[in-house]
């Protein structure tokens, strides 16, 4: 390209419609490019995958690095509202120039090797990430693992959260062979942390075969609590009298106890203290994760996209106490399971405002409407169901019959979570 973008939008503009399929799964020419920028890293690299609790793994890890006085490098997606977020240097988002000129340099080094928009990115941001001097770097996984761009790196301690269907027509139709899928991010001698309580045979087996350092939940690290604190027990690390994390929600232990065995696996290495665990974990932020909003009505925040998320959020939903009724701000891609989510849910809302979203792959309202008729919603004269062209108009509408005994839930994508965010915002100002 002669005459290179001179905007972080400009940029992304062009990435968004360069390469012809969104996902186009193969390692080969992320590695070609990889090797050409000569991307490297001189500390620990912990990368997590699986399908649901990626995001909250990593702000964890974060928070508990940051705490313990480390220069710790994340990257993590999709984005919300500004593509920066995807990158954060203690903390912080990385900004545009600096996107810029790394994005220039992959421009220059891929040559005539076409690159996805996030295959793209993600070469971007582990080039920034190499350069920027770090003790510690978090990458989260994409789709799946081991066809996934970020496994272009080696990691020196992997993380799986969880095993479950999502993305069928990538990683395949059971737990086994999405488990394998996952697994290819483990290498050999290396600590591979699976927080899964009950592991497809895949994942051990792929582990056992390359000669990872397989931790099982259950086996190498276990944990145990009461409502007012919890206890990690690894293989030869306790951590006593821990305050819960501050991201709400039924799994977020599980989620806790990967990481501290991440932290006790690299201990050595990157040392982190009983204290700055406590206080990592209390302070951790992650928005969309069941994030409950100030104010009333309630308003519930979750990206939950797949049935094991939207049992999850069921769960947590059941836990909040009373609320008189219950709306639904709900809008899915096409390529969901979105009658498994709706069957975890449907007993849970009471009026469901349906919505478009702005890609083409997002399921159309008159989808949704036939698959919660199909669940049988309207069967209960007393429920609702109302479509709306976009998060923002469907968030307005509730928030506008919604009375302040009740509450509010947004969920089923990222787009349809960041759709009401910046109605949230402008609403508080």
């Amino acid at each position: 390209m002669t005459n290179l973008p001179a905007t972080l939008a400009d940029w992304l503009a062009v990435l968004e419609t360069r390469h012809s399929k969104e996902i186009d799964m193969g390692l080969d020419r992320v590695a070609a490019v990889k090797n050409k920028l000569a991307i490297h890293y001189d500390c620990p690299v912990i990368m997590v995958a699986g399908t649901n609790g990626k995001g909250s793994t990593c702000a964890m890890l974060e928070a508990v690095l940051m705490q313990a006085g480390y220069r710790v490098g994340l990257y993590s997606k999709p984005h919300f509202l500004d593509f920066n977020e995807r990158a954060r240097i203690n903390g912080e988002m990385v900004k545009d120039d600096v996107f810029i000129s790394t994005f220039n340099a992959v421009e220059e080094a891929r040559g005539d090797i076409s690159l996805t928009y996030f295959e793209f990115t993600t070469l971007a941001i582990c080039k920034l990430l190499a350069d920027a001097r770090l003790d510690v770097v978090i990458l989260e996984v994409g789709l799946g693992g081991r066809l996934d761009a970020v496994n272009v790196i080696d990691a020196d301690v992997s993380i799986v959260t969880s095993i479950d269907i999502d993305h069928i027509d990538y990683l395949g139709d059971t737990r086994e062979k999405i488990g394998f899928e996952k697994a290819g991010i483990f290498r050999p001698g290396k600590a591979a942390i699976c927080g899964d309580p009950l592991p497809p045979q895949s994942l051990i087996d792929h582990a056992n075969a390359i000669g990872a350092d397989l931790w099982l939940f259950g086996r190498d690290f276990n944990y145990n609590g009461d409502k007012q604190q919890w206890n990690f027990a690894g293989r030869s690390q306790r951590r006593n009298s821990l305050g819960y994390p501050s991201l709400r929600g039924a799994n977020q232990l599980l989620n806790a106890s990967a990481v501290l065995a991440a932290l006790e696996a690299l201990k050595l290495e990157l040392p982190v203290g009983a204290q700055e665990v406590r206080t990592g974990l209390v302070m951790v932020d992650l928005p969309g994760r069941f994030q409950v909003m100030p104010g009333r009505p309630t308003v519930v925040l979750d990206v939950a996209h797949n049935p094991h998320a939207a049992a999850t959020l069921a769960q947590n939903l059941d836990n909040m106490g009373f609320h008189a009724y219950t709306y639904a701000v709900f809008g899915s891609m096409l390529d969901k399971d979105i009658d498994g989510v709706i069957a975890q849910l449907k007993d849970k809302v009471d009026h469901w405002y349906i919505t478009a979203l702005p890609l083409p792959r997002a399921a159309p309202i008159e989808v949704l409407k036939d698959k919660l008729i199909a669940a049988g919603v309207l069967a209960d004269t007393e429920k609702t169901v109302t479509g709306f062209d976009t998060p923002e108009q469907a968030y307005a509408a509730a928030i506008s019959k919604a009375g302040e005994n009740d509450r509010i839930v947004v969920f089923g994508s990222f787009l349809t979570v960041a759709g009401v965010m910046p109605a949230r915002r402008s609403a508080l100002h």
